[in-house]
């Protein structure tokens, strides 16, 4: 018996959009912030500063926003029941400091949800930057080098993103539904598809929790209490056969994942997105995966490109199958998810 025979043929819903359909909507997913809405964030943001407290402590109580607390609301909605993204834009970050702009990211995302560890230093604020260091190293993470990542998924239910400075040439954001993905290979190559649901080792890129191996066997597709889940990044699960006792990948396998590789770079699938500064990007881990091209920087540091990051456990979220414990530590829903190793201690370092 198959595994597909308890899934159904076609996944339908919001979420299962294609990108050529997708960059014709915009208005369902580009949101331009109003004068209104700008001014209670930088208000909310004063009076956080005024505490004199760590940002990566901030809470929702004590970033207050009577108005827009509502639209972040139906934004949490529209991640778990709907779409999967959306990208709130004109926030004017140059007439920011890093913290004022970082104060005002931490607090849209504590209204939202828990922020999550991205590494093992604990660090719940992330800093997304070219640190010229060589994407081939298994030792290194891809979103601190110029290269293009490749379709993949966090390690936490939501990705936000907000861009401070965009890169000379390049670094466009690219987003694909999985379930748009699964449609295709369930129509195409339901034998290719049915191995995506069988256990794959992933590096953890030496961010490995106490009593844990150097990687993950947390299978790339996970039909789960009626929703189809993906945890997915094909260069770790590449750099993974590094280990010899992580179980090896059969020709099958590897046939499977480059099927599955270029479904998602079907230009009719994907929509490709360019990060403005002051744009704030929210992508669902669980339905969608994301992907950064390339990019060419600019010469002078300060002009560099340079987007901060979170990874936020959402409340009422979907279950998760019990095998994401190994990533995501606990699967409690709304306190789940990033990176917890022996030495981490939550904090939201501004540089």
């Amino acid at each position: 018996m198959s595994i597909l025979d308890n899934i159904p043929y076609e996944l339908k819903g919001p979420s299962a959009w294609l990108g050529v359909d997708l960059q014709k909507r915009k208005k369902d997913w580009l949101i331009f912030l109003t004068k209104e809405q700008i001014t209670e964030l930088e208000v909310a943001a004063l009076h956080y500063l005024s505490l004199s407290r760590d940002i990566g402590e901030i809470t929702k109580e004590e970033f207050p926003l009577p108005n827009f607390s509502k639209h972040l609301s139906s934004l949490a909605n529209k991640l778990i029941h709907g779409l999967g993204v959306e990208v709130l834009r004109g926030l004017p970050v140059a007439n920011y400091s890093q913290e004022m702009a970082a104060t005002i990211f931490c607090g849209i995302g504590a209204h939202l949800g828990s922020a999550r560890s991205q590494n093992s230093e604990g660090h719940i604020l992330g800093h997304v930057r070219d640190l010229g260091l060589d994407s081939d190293d298994p030792s290194v993470r891809i979103y601190q080098t110029r290269s293009r990542q490749s379709f993949h998924t966090d390690s936490s239910d939501v990705v936000a993103l907000l861009c401070l400075k965009d890169a000379k040439e390049g670094g466009d954001s690219l987003l694909v539904s999985v379930e748009t993905i699964y449609n295709e290979m369930r129509k195409n190559r339901p034998d290719l598809l049915e191995l995506l649901f069988e256990p794959i080792a992933t590096d953890r890129r030496g961010e490995i929790p106490p009593g844990m191996k150097p990687y993950m066997t947390i299978p790339p597709l996970n039909w789960h209490c009626q929703k189809l889940t993906v945890f997915y990044q094909r260069q770790y699960i590449n750099s993974a056969q590094r280990f010899s006792s992580a179980k090896r990948l059969t020709p099958a396998h590897i046939k499977a994942l480059d099927y599955f590789d270029r479904v998602a770079n079907d230009p009719d699938l994907f929509i490709r997105m360019r990060l403005k500064p002051g744009d704030i990007q929210f992508v669902y881990n669980h339905s969608q995966l994301h992907d950064r091209t390339g990019f060419l920087d600019w010469e002078k540091q300060d002009d560099k490109r340079h987007l901060f990051r979170l990874w936020l456990s959402l409340a009422n979220d979907r279950p998760l199958p019990r095998c994401f414990k190994q990533r995501y530590g606990s699967i409690t829903i709304g306190d789940r998810g990033g990176i917890i190793t022996g030495r981490s201690k939550l904090h939201a370092p501004l540089d």
